[in-house]
């Protein structure tokens, strides 16, 4: 909704901020991503570590 209401709806960063009641840093990221990914940008991404340093060694588990 953030997005649409600055890119579509023309609307400033700083207006969408208070009437969302974020940042304007916030908003910021989150329209900079979307121009550089466009729809993509509204897909949920994975937060889970490529690696972890806690994991058994594989040698350990063979």
């Amino acid at each position: 909704m953030i997005i649409t209401a600055v890119i579509l709806k023309g609307r400033s960063q700083a207006e969408v901020a208070r009437g969302y009641s974020v940042s304007k840093g916030w908003v910021s990221k989150l329209v900079a991503h979307y121009r550089a990914e466009g729809a993509a940008a509204f897909e949920a991404k994975s937060k889970r570590p490529k690696t972890s340093p806690n994991a058994t060694d594989p040698e350990t588990v063979t």
